[in-house]
Protein backbone atom coordinates (compact mmCIF):
# COMPACT_ATOMS: atom_id res chain seq x y z
CA UNK A 1 0.00 0.00 0.00
CA UNK A 2 1.41 3.40 -0.90
CA UNK A 3 1.85 5.40 2.30
CA UNK A 4 -0.22 8.24 0.84
CA UNK A 5 -3.29 6.30 2.04
CA UNK A 6 -4.48 8.06 5.18
CA UNK A 7 -6.56 6.27 7.85
CA UNK A 8 -9.57 8.36 6.83
CA UNK A 9 -9.14 7.20 3.22
CA UNK A 10 -9.13 3.57 4.31
CA UNK A 11 -12.24 4.03 6.47
CA UNK A 12 -14.07 5.78 3.65
CA UNK A 13 -13.32 2.96 1.21
CA UNK A 14 -14.17 0.27 3.75
CA UNK A 15 -17.54 1.97 4.33
CA UNK A 16 -18.38 1.62 0.64
CA UNK A 17 -18.43 -2.15 1.12
CA UNK A 18 -18.97 -2.79 4.85
CA UNK A 19 -21.97 -1.48 6.81
CA UNK A 20 -21.48 -0.38 10.42
CA UNK A 21 -18.62 -1.49 12.72
CA UNK A 22 -17.21 2.06 12.66
CA UNK A 23 -14.91 1.57 15.65
CA UNK A 24 -13.38 -1.57 14.13
CA UNK A 25 -12.86 0.24 10.82
CA UNK A 26 -11.01 3.10 12.52
CA UNK A 27 -8.82 0.75 14.51
CA UNK A 28 -7.99 -1.32 11.41
CA UNK A 29 -7.30 1.81 9.35
CA UNK A 30 -4.85 3.22 11.89
CA UNK A 31 -3.16 -0.17 12.29
CA UNK A 32 -2.78 -0.55 8.52
CA UNK A 33 -1.45 2.99 8.15
CA UNK A 34 1.14 2.31 10.88
CA UNK A 35 2.02 -1.07 9.34
CA UNK A 36 2.80 0.37 5.93
CA UNK A 37 4.64 3.29 7.46
CA UNK A 38 6.78 0.70 9.19
CA UNK A 39 7.54 -1.03 5.90
CA UNK A 40 8.52 2.32 4.39
CA UNK A 41 10.94 2.90 7.25
CA UNK A 42 14.55 2.91 6.06
CA UNK A 43 17.68 1.68 7.75
CA UNK A 44 18.74 5.31 8.16
CA UNK A 45 15.71 6.08 10.34
CA UNK A 46 16.66 6.40 13.99
CA UNK A 47 13.50 4.76 15.36
CA UNK A 48 12.62 1.19 14.42
CA UNK A 49 8.89 0.57 14.12
CA UNK A 50 7.76 -2.88 15.25
CA UNK A 51 4.95 -4.88 13.64
CA UNK A 52 1.57 -4.95 15.35
CA UNK A 53 -0.70 -7.82 14.35
CA UNK A 54 -4.43 -7.45 14.94
CA UNK A 55 -7.15 -9.40 16.78
CA UNK A 56 -10.78 -8.96 15.70
CA UNK A 57 -13.34 -10.14 18.25
CA UNK A 58 -16.94 -10.46 17.16
CA UNK A 59 -19.86 -12.86 16.76
CA UNK A 60 -20.37 -15.04 13.69
CA UNK A 61 -21.53 -13.06 10.69
CA UNK A 62 -20.54 -9.65 12.08
CA UNK A 63 -18.15 -8.91 9.22
CA UNK A 64 -14.65 -9.96 10.33
CA UNK A 65 -13.74 -11.80 7.13
CA UNK A 66 -15.46 -9.20 4.92
CA UNK A 67 -13.48 -6.40 6.56
CA UNK A 68 -10.20 -8.22 5.91
CA UNK A 69 -11.09 -9.17 2.32
CA UNK A 70 -12.16 -5.60 1.56
CA UNK A 71 -9.04 -4.22 3.19
CA UNK A 72 -6.81 -6.42 1.04
CA UNK A 73 -8.69 -5.32 -2.08
CA UNK A 74 -8.28 -1.64 -1.18
CA UNK A 75 -4.57 -2.08 -0.52
CA UNK A 76 -4.10 -4.35 -3.57
CA UNK A 77 -2.10 -6.92 -1.61
CA UNK A 78 -2.33 -10.75 -1.64
CA UNK A 79 -4.77 -12.09 0.93
CA UNK A 80 -5.53 -15.56 2.29
CA UNK A 81 -7.72 -16.93 5.05
CA UNK A 82 -6.96 -19.85 7.32
CA UNK A 83 -9.16 -21.72 9.75
CA UNK A 84 -7.62 -22.19 13.18
CA UNK A 85 -9.98 -25.10 13.85
CA UNK A 86 -8.51 -27.00 10.88
CA UNK A 87 -4.99 -26.30 12.13
CA UNK A 88 -5.90 -27.75 15.52
CA UNK A 89 -7.24 -30.91 13.92
CA UNK A 90 -4.06 -31.88 12.09
CA UNK A 91 -0.93 -33.54 13.41
CA UNK A 92 1.18 -31.70 10.87
CA UNK A 93 0.70 -28.08 11.92
CA UNK A 94 4.01 -26.99 10.38
CA UNK A 95 2.97 -28.33 6.98
CA UNK A 96 -0.40 -26.59 7.21
CA UNK A 97 1.21 -23.27 8.11
CA UNK A 98 3.60 -23.65 5.18
CA UNK A 99 0.58 -24.34 2.95
CA UNK A 100 -0.99 -21.05 4.08
CA UNK A 101 2.14 -19.14 3.03
CA UNK A 102 2.27 -21.06 -0.24
CA UNK A 103 -1.31 -19.98 -0.96
CA UNK A 104 -0.28 -16.39 -0.25
CA UNK A 105 2.51 -16.76 -2.79
CA UNK A 106 0.01 -18.18 -5.29
CA UNK A 107 -2.26 -15.17 -4.73
CA UNK A 108 0.76 -12.98 -5.50
CA UNK A 109 1.18 -14.94 -8.79
CA UNK A 110 4.58 -16.16 -7.67
CA UNK A 111 5.89 -12.68 -6.86
CA UNK A 112 7.81 -13.33 -3.63
CA UNK A 113 8.32 -9.66 -2.77
CA UNK A 114 4.59 -8.99 -3.13
CA UNK A 115 3.64 -12.07 -1.10
CA UNK A 116 5.90 -10.86 1.71
CA UNK A 117 3.68 -7.78 2.02
CA UNK A 118 0.38 -9.63 2.06
CA UNK A 119 -2.28 -10.21 4.71
CA UNK A 120 -3.14 -13.52 6.40
CA UNK A 121 -6.45 -13.79 8.24
CA UNK A 122 -6.61 -16.64 10.77
CA UNK A 123 -10.21 -17.16 11.83
CA UNK A 124 -11.59 -18.91 14.93
CA UNK A 125 -8.43 -18.49 17.00
CA UNK A 126 -10.67 -18.60 20.06
CA UNK A 127 -10.96 -22.35 19.35
CA UNK A 128 -7.23 -22.66 20.11
CA UNK A 129 -7.58 -21.91 23.80
CA UNK A 130 -5.76 -24.18 26.18
CA UNK A 131 -8.07 -26.80 27.71
CA UNK A 132 -7.38 -28.15 31.18
CA UNK A 133 -6.28 -31.77 31.11
CA UNK A 134 -5.60 -31.83 27.37
CA UNK A 135 -2.13 -32.80 26.23
CA UNK A 136 -0.24 -29.94 24.66
CA UNK A 137 0.67 -31.97 21.57
CA UNK A 138 -2.97 -32.40 20.59
CA UNK A 139 -4.34 -29.11 21.83
CA UNK A 140 -4.96 -25.67 20.40
CA UNK A 141 -2.09 -24.52 22.57
CA UNK A 142 0.36 -26.30 20.28
CA UNK A 143 -1.06 -24.41 17.29
CA UNK A 144 -0.62 -21.12 19.14
CA UNK A 145 3.05 -21.99 19.63
CA UNK A 146 3.40 -22.97 15.96
CA UNK A 147 1.96 -19.65 14.80
CA UNK A 148 4.20 -17.54 17.03
CA UNK A 149 7.30 -17.63 14.83
CA UNK A 150 5.66 -16.61 11.56
CA UNK A 151 3.50 -13.94 13.24
CA UNK A 152 6.58 -12.28 14.70
CA UNK A 153 8.59 -12.53 11.50
CA UNK A 154 10.90 -15.26 10.24
CA UNK A 155 12.08 -16.83 6.98
CA UNK A 156 10.06 -19.97 6.22
CA UNK A 157 11.38 -22.53 3.76
CA UNK A 158 8.78 -23.73 1.27
CA UNK A 159 8.75 -27.12 -0.39
CA UNK A 160 10.04 -25.65 -3.65
CA UNK A 161 13.18 -24.46 -1.85
CA UNK A 162 12.33 -20.79 -1.71
CA UNK A 163 12.14 -18.86 1.53
CA UNK A 164 9.33 -16.45 2.35
CA UNK A 165 10.06 -13.84 5.02
CA UNK A 166 7.01 -13.16 7.20
CA UNK A 167 8.46 -10.02 8.80
CA UNK A 168 6.22 -7.69 6.80
CA UNK A 169 3.21 -10.01 6.43
CA UNK A 170 0.34 -8.67 8.51
CA UNK A 171 -1.52 -11.30 10.53
CA UNK A 172 -5.10 -10.57 11.48
CA UNK A 173 -6.73 -13.09 13.80
CA UNK A 174 -10.44 -13.35 14.47
CA UNK A 175 -12.85 -15.18 16.70
CA UNK A 176 -16.19 -14.97 18.50
CA UNK A 177 -14.59 -15.46 21.96
CA UNK A 178 -17.86 -16.60 23.53
CA UNK A 179 -17.63 -16.07 27.27
CA UNK A 180 -15.14 -13.22 27.10
CA UNK A 181 -17.77 -10.71 28.25
CA UNK A 182 -18.06 -12.57 31.55
CA UNK A 183 -14.33 -12.15 32.02
CA UNK A 184 -14.52 -8.45 31.15
CA UNK A 185 -17.23 -7.81 33.75
CA UNK A 186 -14.81 -9.06 36.39
CA UNK A 187 -11.86 -7.01 35.18
CA UNK A 188 -13.30 -3.51 34.85
CA UNK A 189 -10.75 -1.69 36.95
CA UNK A 190 -11.34 1.96 36.08
CA UNK A 191 -14.78 2.47 37.59
CA UNK A 192 -13.50 4.36 40.62
CA UNK A 193 -12.01 7.21 38.56
CA UNK A 194 -13.99 10.44 38.91
CA UNK A 195 -15.02 12.07 35.64
CA UNK A 196 -16.06 15.66 35.10
CA UNK A 197 -17.36 15.78 31.55
CA UNK A 198 -18.86 13.90 28.64
CA UNK A 199 -15.52 13.37 26.92
CA UNK A 200 -13.99 12.02 30.13
CA UNK A 201 -16.86 9.55 30.47
CA UNK A 202 -16.33 8.36 26.87
CA UNK A 203 -12.65 7.73 27.61
CA UNK A 204 -13.59 5.82 30.77
CA UNK A 205 -16.10 3.69 28.84
CA UNK A 206 -13.46 2.89 26.21
CA UNK A 207 -11.00 1.85 28.91
CA UNK A 208 -13.60 -0.37 30.54
CA UNK A 209 -14.62 -1.98 27.24
CA UNK A 210 -11.05 -2.58 26.16
CA UNK A 211 -9.94 -6.20 25.99
CA UNK A 212 -6.72 -6.48 27.97
CA UNK A 213 -3.99 -9.12 27.56
CA UNK A 214 -4.91 -10.54 30.96
CA UNK A 215 -8.47 -11.09 29.71
CA UNK A 216 -7.14 -13.09 26.75
CA UNK A 217 -4.92 -15.14 29.08
CA UNK A 218 -7.85 -15.95 31.33
CA UNK A 219 -9.84 -16.96 28.24
CA UNK A 220 -7.15 -19.47 27.28
CA UNK A 221 -4.60 -17.85 24.98
CA UNK A 222 -0.98 -18.32 25.98
CA UNK A 223 0.93 -15.14 26.94
CA UNK A 224 3.27 -15.29 23.93
CA UNK A 225 0.37 -15.60 21.46
CA UNK A 226 -1.65 -12.81 23.06
CA UNK A 227 1.49 -10.69 23.00
CA UNK A 228 1.73 -11.05 19.20
CA UNK A 229 -1.72 -9.42 18.92
CA UNK A 230 -1.30 -6.01 20.55
CA UNK A 231 -4.13 -4.36 18.59
CA UNK A 232 -7.54 -5.66 19.66
CA UNK A 233 -10.87 -4.38 18.38
CA UNK A 234 -14.41 -5.64 18.76
CA UNK A 235 -17.22 -6.04 16.25
CA UNK A 236 -20.79 -5.97 17.47
CA UNK A 237 -23.93 -7.91 16.60
CA UNK A 238 -25.61 -6.55 13.49
CA UNK A 239 -28.92 -4.80 14.10
CA UNK A 240 -32.03 -5.26 11.95
CA UNK A 241 -31.38 -1.92 10.26
CA UNK A 242 -27.76 -2.83 9.52
CA UNK A 243 -28.79 -6.15 7.96
CA UNK A 244 -31.27 -4.33 5.71
CA UNK A 245 -28.62 -1.83 4.67
CA UNK A 246 -26.14 -4.65 3.95
CA UNK A 247 -28.54 -6.03 1.33
CA UNK A 248 -28.99 -2.71 -0.47
CA UNK A 249 -26.25 -0.13 0.15
CA UNK A 250 -22.72 -1.52 -0.50
CA UNK A 251 -21.26 -1.36 -4.00
CA UNK A 252 -21.67 -5.10 -4.41
CA UNK A 253 -24.86 -5.43 -2.33
CA UNK A 254 -26.76 -8.64 -3.04
CA UNK A 255 -29.85 -6.75 -4.27
CA UNK A 256 -27.69 -4.87 -6.78
CA UNK A 257 -26.13 -8.13 -7.95
CA UNK A 258 -29.48 -9.75 -8.75
CA UNK A 259 -30.80 -6.54 -10.29
CA UNK A 260 -27.78 -6.46 -12.62
CA UNK A 261 -28.25 -10.15 -13.46
CA UNK A 262 -31.86 -9.59 -14.50
CA UNK A 263 -31.05 -6.33 -16.25
CA UNK A 264 -28.76 -8.31 -18.55
CA UNK A 265 -31.92 -10.18 -19.60
CA UNK A 266 -33.77 -6.90 -20.14
CA UNK A 267 -35.78 -7.36 -16.93
CA UNK A 268 -36.34 -4.84 -14.15
CA UNK A 269 -36.29 -6.09 -10.54
CA UNK A 270 -38.40 -4.37 -7.92
CA UNK A 271 -38.35 -5.49 -4.29
CA UNK A 272 -40.57 -3.83 -1.67
CA UNK A 273 -38.91 -2.54 1.49
CA UNK A 274 -40.96 -4.99 3.57
CA UNK A 275 -39.14 -7.90 1.92
CA UNK A 276 -35.74 -6.74 3.11
CA UNK A 277 -37.11 -6.45 6.62
CA UNK A 278 -38.52 -9.99 6.47
CA UNK A 279 -35.17 -11.37 5.29
CA UNK A 280 -33.32 -9.49 8.04
CA UNK A 281 -35.71 -10.81 10.69
CA UNK A 282 -35.11 -14.37 9.51
CA UNK A 283 -31.34 -13.80 9.58
CA UNK A 284 -31.55 -12.63 13.18
CA UNK A 285 -33.63 -15.69 14.04
CA UNK A 286 -30.97 -17.94 12.48
CA UNK A 287 -28.31 -16.27 14.69
CA UNK A 288 -25.71 -16.30 11.92
CA UNK A 289 -25.56 -12.57 11.22
CA UNK A 290 -25.01 -11.43 7.65
CA UNK A 291 -24.00 -14.95 6.59
CA UNK A 292 -27.69 -15.90 6.38
CA UNK A 293 -28.70 -13.07 4.07
CA UNK A 294 -27.36 -14.48 0.82
CA UNK A 295 -28.87 -17.93 1.37
CA UNK A 296 -32.34 -16.49 2.06
CA UNK A 297 -32.06 -14.07 -0.87
CA UNK A 298 -30.87 -16.80 -3.24
CA UNK A 299 -33.78 -19.01 -2.25
CA UNK A 300 -36.21 -16.16 -2.90
CA UNK A 301 -34.75 -15.57 -6.38
CA UNK A 302 -34.38 -19.22 -7.49
CA UNK A 303 -37.76 -19.55 -9.22
CA UNK A 304 -37.34 -16.14 -10.84
CA UNK A 305 -33.95 -16.97 -12.32
CA UNK A 306 -35.21 -20.36 -13.47
CA UNK A 307 -38.23 -18.90 -15.26
CA UNK A 308 -37.02 -15.63 -16.79
CA UNK A 309 -34.57 -17.06 -19.41
CA UNK A 310 -37.38 -19.19 -20.91
CA UNK A 311 -39.83 -16.29 -21.14
CA UNK A 312 -38.41 -13.33 -23.06
CA UNK A 313 -41.76 -11.54 -22.77
CA UNK A 314 -41.13 -10.93 -19.03
CA UNK A 315 -39.95 -7.38 -18.52
CA UNK A 316 -40.45 -6.78 -14.81
CA UNK A 317 -40.22 -8.84 -11.62
CA UNK A 318 -41.99 -7.50 -8.54
CA UNK A 319 -41.49 -9.06 -5.09
CA UNK A 320 -43.86 -7.73 -2.43
CA UNK A 321 -43.33 -10.34 0.28
CA UNK A 322 -40.85 -13.08 1.06
CA UNK A 323 -43.86 -15.36 1.65
CA UNK A 324 -45.65 -14.67 -1.66
CA UNK A 325 -44.76 -15.73 -5.19
CA UNK A 326 -42.97 -13.01 -7.20
CA UNK A 327 -44.99 -11.26 -9.91
CA UNK A 328 -43.54 -11.84 -13.39
CA UNK A 329 -44.92 -9.11 -15.65
CA UNK A 330 -44.79 -8.92 -19.42
CA UNK A 331 -44.73 -5.12 -19.46
CA UNK A 332 -42.10 -2.60 -20.28
CA UNK A 333 -41.29 -0.25 -17.42
CA UNK A 334 -42.29 3.35 -17.97
CA UNK A 335 -40.63 6.38 -16.35
CA UNK A 336 -41.94 6.91 -12.84
CA UNK A 337 -43.96 3.67 -12.79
Amino acid sequence: MPVQFKPSDIVRQLSEHVIGQDEAKRTLAVAIYAHFRRMANTAADSVELTKSNILLIGPTGSGKTLLCETLARILDVPFVTADATSLAQTQFVGDEIEAILHRLLDRAEGDLARAQRGIVFVDEVDKLKAVSGESRASSGESVQHALLKIMEGAPVRLKDGRHIDTTHILFICGGAFVGLDRILTKTHTFGFIATSGGDDQKILERLNARVKPTDLLEFGLIPEFAGRLPIVTRLHDLTLDMLIRIMTEPKNAIAKQFAAMLQAEGVELRIDAAVYRQIAELAIEYKAGARSLRGIFEEMMTDVLYTVPDHPEIRRVVIRSLFEAPQLLAVRPTPGS
